[in-house]
């Protein structure tokens, strides 16, 4: 167990064998941090949960260490983990990423940076989230969610851009803009994904954003909401 400089842990936390805390983390009342997954396959291996630095962990979270299918569970730094909220074996956590209240995660589950994920939002094993990306409260998650993007509805689907997100980020209108026709390609227009996917890449320019949101459709193995 690691426990970086300058971290506050509040009363009634457990912190178990394999966990390590960055720098500045604050633990509140009641987490569990590193115990072992819930996985009936898990057989005692030596895996950790790793935190980077000033994350803040509220009231009641748990967050298990990996398995040997990746060795260890990742959180970012500067996320904020609001009560209840769960975090499954094996995920990674981006940096600046927000679980709000009771936000589940199954195992295997990847949140990009600055993604936020709205209260009682269940996520199933094995989908992404995209940076940037925002997921409206009391949904399931079952399919990727595209970076950028806003997603609520039953089921999940897209919504438009996470345009709040965007513009608190410094993102200029020109590559919101670009975005939002590259998800226009993706979603409203008679093309498949793999046909959406090359226009993008002969009609948009190739910027940082266009480059991620291409990687990301390109390498979706639940496919997307």
């Amino acid at each position: 167990m690691v426990i970086g400089d300058e971290c506050s842990i509040g009363n009634h936390v457990t912190l178990c064998d394999g966990t390590h805390l960055g720098k500045g983390c604050r633990v509140f009342h009641g987490a569990v941090l590193g115990e072992i997954p819930q996985y009936l396959e898990f057989e005692g291996e030596e895996t950790t949960l790793e935190f980077g630095d000033k994350v803040t962990v509220r009231e009641c979270v748990t967050v298990h260490r990996g398995t040997r299918a990746r060795g260890k569970t990742e959180i970012g730094s500067h996320c904020y983990l609001m009560a209840y909220a769960h975090v499954g074996h094996d995920c990674f956590i981006g940096e600046n990423v927000i679980l709000s209240n009771s936000v589940q995660l199954g195992g295997h589950v990847s949140v990009d940076d600055w993604a936020n994920i709205g209260g009682v939002v269940a996520v199933h094993q094995f989908c992404k989230v995209g940076k940037h990306a925002f997921i409206a409260g009391g949904y399931r998650v079952v399919q990727d969610v595209p970076p950028y993007t806003l997603a609520a509805g039953e089921p999940l689907k897209y919504s438009g851009l996470n345009s709040v997100g965007l513009r608190r980020r410094g993102c200029s209108p020109e590559t919101r803009k670009n975005i939002k026709q590259a998800y226009h390609l993706i979603y409203r227009s008679s093309m498949n994904t793999t046909q959406a996917v090359e226009e993008i890449k002969r009609t948009l320019p190739q910027g940082e954003e266009i480059k991620e949101i291409i990687s990301f459709v390109e390498n979706s193995e639940r496919g997307l909401i």
